[in-house]
């Protein structure tokens, strides 16, 4: 039975969304509507001028006979800057500095629209990265993980530092935690990630970088390929931090434990994108 142009274009987008990175042939909508292949090329173009009208992401077209069209998401900079500029306002509100010097970030990271949003700037920076795996630490950092993996389309994996039964065989390496000085250990299990993977690592928060340099250890224990490392949000740090290549969103530069205050900016995200930002709008615009 054929389907309404109305009707296809609203259940063509979902389709597409729910499926970033995968390439969909155009026969597929053809049957699936009971329409001609002309047709559902002109609902592709709607859906493509929209997405790019509203920099929601890219519809690309795939020539030839096993080619179709692919989603990309991603974020544009206006968006983009607006999302962390608020993040970094919500992360100056009193109260957040907990004991010790930890932020407290549960009520962000526990939002579903920050977390979309968290990933869509992550996946943005890493569309053309072509990224296996999404690597993280449990917990904190396991939301931002699974956002992001979505929006790319692959895995993630959890590294705990207590293994469980249900993991099977592991592997561990010991690092050095930046802040405290002390041997750590973390624990992958040896079914998460296959040889010669692209992975990229993401965490909720970074000091000195010991807990993300252990990370970059386990890698390369799985003869794995680090992507890259790209973290919501990082704090000053006195000493020499063992991870100088990261994006950050927010940055904490000051902080009052007597006043129970901090302060937050915009990280080395946008500036570090400039340039993807403006190659992806000239592509947009296209």
């Amino acid at each position: 039975m054929k389907v309404r142009r109305s009707n296809r274009l609203i259940d063509m987008t979902r389709y597409l969304m729910e499926r970033p990175h995968t390439l969909v042939p155009l026969t597929f909508f053809s049957k699936r509507y009971d329409s001609a292949k002309s047709s559902i090329s002109e609902d592709l173009a709607i859906v493509r001028h929209t997405f790019a009208q509203r920099e929601t992401g890219i519809l690309e077209t795939v020539p030839g006979a096993a080619g179709g069209v692919r989603f990309i998401p991603t974020i544009g900079q206006s968006e983009a800057t607006a999302f962390i500029q608020d993040m970094a306002t919500r992360l100056c509100e009193t109260d957040r500095l907990l004991p010790g010097g930890y932020v407290y970030l549960s009520d962000l990271l526990g939002t579903p629209d920050v977390l979309r949003q968290i990933g869509r700037l992550i996946a943005t920076q890493y569309l053309d990265a072509h990224v296996d795996a999404v690597m993280t630490v449990a917990t904190k950092g396991i939301p931002i993980a699974q956002s992001v993996s979505q929006y790319l389309n692959v895995p993630f994996v959890i590294v705990r530092r207590d293994s469980k039964i249900t993991e099977g065989s592991t592997v561990s390496v010991n690092y050095v935690s930046a802040s405290s000085a002390r041997i750590e250990k973390m624990e992958l299990s040896k079914r998460s990630l296959p040889a010669g993977s692209r992975v990229l690592i993401v965490d909720d928060f970074m000091k000195g970088g010991g807990t993300v340099n252990g990370m970059r250890s386990l890698i390369a224990e799985f003869d794995a390929n680090l992507v890259g490392i790209s973290v919501f949000a990082e704090g000053n740090f006195s000493g020499d931090r063992m991870v100088t290549d990261y994006t950050s969103l927010i940055r904490v530069d000051e902080v009052d434990t007597k006043a129970n205050t901090l302060h937050a900016v915009a990280g080395n995200y946008l500036d570090h994108n400039a340039a993807q930002f403006a190659e992806l709008a000239k592509h947009l615009s296209v």
